[in-house]
């Protein structure tokens, strides 16, 4: 009897811990539920738009109604899935996935997946899953959810329901693309001036169109109203130079009360056969920060007039970036919203004035927007465009097998790559290079097949920077942003290039199995560093020359070189020193290249210094001219026709995340991370960093020479390896109050594999 007595509280306490540990497992399970479902990279394919502004329509009801609705479309038959893993747990990793596709919603709510159910599958991969179920039909909607197992033992439920639409006709490969959407804008001042003048000024430079509430008494009013891009003495300025745009239109206002809308008349120019054109549902843009009203008797209040902003669906909150130094944080906004404002087109284009996608321009657009958006799409779409609308420049060619390898890093996803490897083969240009390996455009060996080959309609010729002395504004005298390059016909910074694009594709083909390609690429590079380092680099200076037959040393023919891994490591300090000598000695293009030598090289004093300067050569110059978007040149007198909307100046935007906060992947698709921050004097910073596996938390605290504390937040289904600067007077480094073991690597303490969660490194 006693021992009954006594076993009842046990059995009581034991079903207790039985309740609190379902409660628990209930928790973590709730967590773990998959988000950011995603159809051929798009999270929102089932968003539908209304000429161009989100609608609450659905999309199943929206291909049944008589409006005039926009929404993505897939073409692919076999469209690939992804979605973001969550948990609250440390070190979590996938072990398993289950997707259910239906043909109804019905069907999806009953769990019945009567096109594909995945079954439970085994796999850690929660990206670039292709569909497997029965053949999708055109013109018809479908709903998917997912969910997950971890290494924790949890079961996550299913996720929220997503769904997207197929195209009219089904194809093998297409990358898909959202419509453009359209944002009301309200002025952040309205003034009266004299002389019946309304200046509104919109805080931003932004594509997009003007919308006016007016009313009229009579009927007979005629108002004049002026858009522009710069400001002077308190008004729009009527003549601001080069392509930063000055129009004026004349509104005749009918009786009573009515709405307008400002039709923006196309230029000549930028909707040409080779610009990239405005859908009918958005109208002609032009980009404005200001406008003035004339002649106007009323009263404007700020709801009355409203910019129509047109952007590629892009979500401010994917980022942040804050630091102790103002001028930073400053160009960071700059940066930033430039990769919003300029994706008007849905394309990336090289601004205002032509609308045309280049490579230069793409690759730092690409890069930026990796860094401040989670999307992929416009990067792939323009990437797989200027692939058979080659631009002129050489290097800019190569550069095409380059943002092809970043496209994978990025994403994992290797279907662009095996739907354009002949492509990308010959933007190699291999074609070009003589026995020793070096390339050039003047040797006679520029066919009409090779043109053919790299789908260009024009003369492959060297650019090495732009502007050149002599041309689009700029007199004989003046000079250009090659820091006095001297073209020859072996030049460096072309075979620089040339040497990254033989490395990205050997890794290309790799990845893609043809080991035999990758042998041979992998051979011509080492064939071009060997022969690039033995005639290209000056012994006795320790700094490269321009090219083969000339004396001359630009920051151009050492910055490339470093950039692209080519410089042997015993001249890295001289060319260092050289690279600082020079200063900013190019253009805002080349400084992509510019800054990531610096910071490649460790130079983070000198890079902070450079995205902080102030002078004439700076982005907070653009700044401090008016500019809200990036622009093309430092400033007008470097480009005298240059645009104030051009994304190729906004080297910042990834530069900021990628190198002084060192957030890059280390394995395609972000499958491990590299956390490697070097904030020289900064004493702190904190940013949200997007990643196609979900956001990267990274801020620290430092004291140069004493201590650094780094605080982490890595997504799960992932790993890292971070890296802390070294403090001489700190002896040990802290994982969450533990002292860990570590290995010294060029003046950073590098902690392995580090798995998903919130971590606190502290050097003390």
């Amino acid at each position: 009897m006693n021992k009954k007595k006594k076993s009842l509280p046990v059995l009581l306490l034991i079903s207790l811990f039985f309740v609190f540990g379902l409660i628990t497992k209930g928790a973590v399970y709730e967590k773990c539920q998959p988000t950011e479902l995603s159809v051929n990279f798009l999270t929102r394919a089932g968003q539908v738009f209304l000429n161009g502004y989100p609608v609450n329509t659905t999309l199943h009801d929206a291909v049944h109604r008589n409006e005039n609705f926009q929404f993505t479309e897939i073409a692919q038959k076999k469209p690939f899935f992804g979605w973001v893993v969550n948990s609250d747990q440390e070190n979590t990793l996938q072990t398993a996935y289950r997707i259910l596709l239906a043909s109804n919603l019905q069907n999806l709510q009953n769990d019945n997946g009567d096109l594909w159910d995945s079954g439970k599958t085994e796999s850690d991969q929660s990206l670039n899953i292709s569909y497997e179920g029965k053949a999708l039909q055109a013109n018809a909607v479908y709903f998917w959810k997912v969910k997950i197992w971890d290494n924790h033992g949890n079961e996550s439920p299913f996720s929220a329901v997503s769904q997207f639409k197929t195209a009219s006709n089904l194809v093998d490969y297409e990358t898909s693309r959202y419509p453009l959407q359209k944002q009301d804008e309200f002025p952040i001042a309205v003034k009266d001036q004299t002389n019946n003048v309304t200046f509104i000024d919109f805080g931003k430079d932004a594509f997009g169109r003007l919308r006016l509430n007016l009313e009229s008494q009579t009927g007979e009013d005629t108002i004049t109203i002026r858009l522009g891009e710069v400001a002077k003495d308190g008004s729009i300025d009527r003549d601001p130079g080069g392509t930063r745009r000055f129009s004026t239109y004349q509104l005749a206002l009918n009786a009573g009360r009515n709405t307008y809308i400002i039709a923006i008349r196309p230029d000549r120019r930028n909707t040409g056969s080779r610009a990239i054109h405005m859908p009918a549902y958005t109208g002609e843009v032009t980009p404005f920060r200001y406008c003035e009203i004339e002649g106007y008797t009323g009263k404007i209040e700020p709801c009355d007039v409203i910019r129509e902003a047109v952007f590629y669906p892009f979500n401010e909150t994917d980022s942040y970036f804050t630091s102790s130094d103002t001028v930073l944080n400053q160009v960071w906004e700059l940066c930033k919203y430039s990769m919003k404002a300029t994706s008007f087109t849905g394309v990336f284009v090289d601004g205002d004035r032509e609308r045309i996608p280049y490579e230069a321009d793409a690759l730092i657009n690409q890069l930026g927007y990796y860094s401040v958006v989670r999307d992929y799409s416009i990067g792939r779409y323009t990437e797989e465009y200027l692939i058979h609308h080659a631009t002129w420049p050489t290097e800019w060619i190569l550069q095409s097998v380059v943002m092809a390898w970043y496209d994978y890093l990025y994403t994992g996803n290797k279907e662009s790559l095996e739907q354009f490897y002949k492509d990308l083969q010959a933007k190699t240009l291999l074609p070009l290079a003589d026995e020793s390996g070096f390339i050039s455009t003047r040797t006679g060996k520029v066919t009409p097949e090779l043109l053919k080959s790299i789908h260009l309609n024009d003369n492959i010729r060297d650019i090495v920077d732009w502007p050149h002395t002599g041309i689009l504004g700029l007199g004989k005298n003046e000079k250009g942003e090659t820091d006095g390059f001297v073209f020859t016909d072996v030049n460096t910074v072309v075979n620089a290039y040339h040497y990254f694009a033989l490395n990205a594709m050997a890794t290309i083909a790799g990845e893609l199995g043809k080991k035999e390609d990758q042998e041979f690429y992998a051979s011509q590079a080492g064939k071009l560093m060997d022969v690039f380092n033995k005639k290209l680099l000056d012994k006795t200076r320790g700094i490269y020359v321009d090219g083969i037959g000339t004396d001359h040393s630009s920051l151009h023919s050492n910055m490339f070189p470093v950039a692209f891994g080519l410089a042997p490591k015993k001249n890295v300090d001289q060319i260092s020193d050289f690279i600082r000598s020079r200063g900013m000695a190019c253009s805002v293009y080349g400084s992509q290249f510019l800054m990531e030598a610096v910071y490649d090289n460790h130079d983070s004093w000198y890079g902070l210094d450079l995205l902080t300067s102030t002078s004439e050569r700076s982005w907070y110059n653009m700044i401090r001219d008016g500019s809200t978007i990036s622009m093309e040149a430092w400033g007008n007198k470097y480009k005298p026709n240059q645009d104030w909307n051009h994304a190729w100046g906004a080297a910042p935007a990834n530069i900021i995340p990628r190198k002084l906060m060192g957030i890059e992947p280390l394995e395609p698709g972000f499958k491990r991370i590299q956390i490697k921050p070097q904030p020289a004097d900064l004493e702190y910073a904190k940013i949200k960093c997007p990643t196609i596996r979900g956001a990267v938390y990274v801020s620290f605290t430092n004291k140069p020479g004493e201590a650094f504390k780094l605080d982490i937040s890595v997504p799960a289904n992932t790993t890292s390896d971070v890296y802390v600067p070294v403090r001489p007077s700190a002896k040990h480094l802290f994982l969450n109050g533990q002292k860990i073991r570590y290995k010294k690597v060029n003046g950073f303490l590098k902690v392995e594999n580090v798995g998903s969660g919130e971590k606190v490194f502290e050097l003390k």
